[in-house]
């Protein structure tokens, strides 16, 4: 196993540079939008004066309830059409265009939150637009950073994705959980205070996305080699004529070349590149490619940790702990740490399929335990416990603490991670669209069914998400390849997609070969270079 970054050749120092590590992090700031919605939505929605403010206390509790699950869908769906309608302005305008006018999107959305009075239908367009902005962020982040990252250092920049997500997330609660101790909640700045908040990241993104630098890949894609040079060169903090700045300009427009022998149907348009990118992922090593995506994505949503966030208070109210908002931010507190700590250190070293498994089984058994306690002690509900209920609910609480843990660096971030990397340039664009789709989809459908799921299945949703980790576990040790330093070219042959070139592999293995060689000539001139210095001193 190891936790050795592994780099796919020798690698200077002076790639890993400031530049490229704060470009990294100005552009994983775009996750901060959706992490802090869903921290902050739900319990916005309660207050008293959100309530009074849209006319919802003289509604019917099941008309109040359609009016918050309507506010709720409005943004999930936005979301997965935002997604839809980011493709075309990744592969036509560009990654830094996409991001740019996703964030004047979800402006909009914000402001429109934020100012709306005894105005539900602008709260509803308000929520939408949010939506769709953050469709267009989540396509556009992850590619954006598995394209501009070193290879040996993709994994932790992709990471920075889900961090910054984590972070807001907790950002989100604690704001909520200020307000609820601190103001009234029969003031109106009490909800329009976190909508408002929402604005502030997505406005900074906006600042900052002035001086982000288009990825060199896009800039191949296109045919603007002279930019995409410049902007490599900016990146890598290298000389134009350095063998490392010479290979990576060689492995891109080796891929692209290739891509571009197997192209079928394209054209400048829109649907000619769409047409052409449907035959291309239905060849032989980019079919296992769409499918790894789709089962990552669904066993990340169906891993239970939406259950979790439902059940918590009950289990933290059962055992007699008043505080229950408290202890699930606690919880979410330990999900970041965790986050912070898996993707910064050791994504790289570690890989993406052992977390995984080792995630998915901890996870498992988690969930195994909170079954059996939910089943036998059923805390839920009662007013009076015995004493081995209470103690039962401590391990329970702990099961949570430990699940928010391990899922940390599991099914939590690897899919954004490894869907990022997996694709060929030719097609990544709309294959961001279709994993960022995937993901709002699963997440849609489970938030609509989890009520149901508990009313109908009690316990016994914590046994079907032990389950479903159980077969994550399983797939991964059979079908999640390691794909951890690896450049796009040899990720094709990893995925056995070699198209129409049958030079391709081995114009890889020549570039390889040339990587040894220097490897070898930069050893000895190291050995020499300290045998005279030794002679030296001597």
């Amino acid at each position: 196993m190891g936790f050795k970054r592994v780099e796919d050749r020798p690698t200077p120092k002076e790639v890993y540079n400031y530049k490229v590590y704060f470009t990294a992090i100005q552009i994983a700031w775009g996750a901060l939008t959706f992490g802090y919605d869903g921290a902050f939505i739900g319990t916005t929605l309660t207050r008293a004066s959100f309530q009074r403010d849209f006319g919802l206390v003289n509604m019917s509790t099941s008309e109040r309830n359609n009016v918050s699950s309507n506010i709720t869908a409005l943004f999930s769906a936005g979301a997965f059409f935002g997604a839809a309608f980011a493709w075309p302005i990744m592969e036509r305008y560009g990654r830094r265009v996409c991001i740019q006018s996703s964030v004047f999107v979800f402006l909009i959305g914000g402001i429109l939150c934020t100012v709306a009075t005894n105005q539900l239908g602008m709260i509803y367009a308000g929520r939408l637009f949010t939506g769709l902005g953050c469709g267009g962020i989540t396509c556009a982040t992850p590619t954006y950073l598995a394209e501009i990252a070193p290879p040996p250092v993709r994994g932790q920049m992709t990471g920075f994705f889900e961090i910054a997500y984590q972070c807001a997330s907790v950002i989100g609660f604690w704001i909520n959980y200020g307000i609820g101790q601190n103001m009234s909640s029969q003031l109106s700045k009490a909800w329009r205070i976190p909508m408002a908040v929402q604005i502030i990241p997505a406005g900074m993104l906006g600042i900052m996305s002035i001086f982000f630098v288009e990825t060199p890949q896009f800039l191949f894609k296109r045919g603007d080699d002279e930019k995409a040079i410049k902007n490599l060169v900016w990146l890598r903090d290298l000389p134009v004529d350095h063998h490392y700045i010479q290979e990576d300009i060689a492995l891109i427009q080796l891929q692209i070349e290739n891509e571009r022998s197997i192209a079928i149907g394209r054209t400048d348009s829109l649907w000619g590149y769409l047409r052409g990118s449907f035959h291309e992922l239905s060849l032989p090593g980019m079919r296992n490619r769409v499918f790894l995506a789709f089962m990552m994505f669904m066993w990340q949503n169906f891993s239970g940790a939406a259950a979790i966030n439902y059940y918590s208070p009950t289990l933290f109210g059962a055992i007699g702990i008043t505080q229950t908002a408290l202890y699930t931010g606690i919880y979410g507190l330990i999900k970041a740490a965790g986050s912070i700590i898996f993707y910064l250190y050791f994504i790289d070293r570690w890989g993406r399929r052992q977390p995984w498994i080792t995630s998915s089984v901890a996870c498992c058994l988690c969930m195994v335990y909170l079954a059996v306690y939910v089943k036998v002690g059923h805390p839920s509900g009662q007013t009076s416990l015995s004493a081995s209920t209470v103690a039962g609910g401590k391990a329970g609480t702990a099961m949570i603490m430990l699940y928010s843990f391990f899922w940390s660096f599991g099914a939590n971030g690897l899919p954004w991670i490894v869907a990022a990397e997996i694709y060929p340039l030719n097609v990544r664009g709309v294959c961001a669209a279709y994993y960022a789709m995937l993901q709002w989809l699963f997440g849609f459908v489970l938030t609509k069914a989890l009520p149901s799921m508990f009313t109908s299945m009690g316990w016994g949703v914590f046994l079907f998400f032990a389950a479903m980790l159980f077969g994550s576990a399983v797939w991964s040790f059979f079908l999640l390849p390691e794909t951890k330093g690896l450049s796009m070219p040899e990720m094709d042959v990893l995925f056995g997609f070699v198209g129409a070139d049958s030079e391709y592999k081995h114009r890889i293995d020549e570039i390889n070969a040339g990587r040894s060689g220097k490897m070898e000539a930069a050893r000895s001139e190291s050995i020499v270079s300290q045998e005279n210095k030794q002679s030296g001193e001597v």
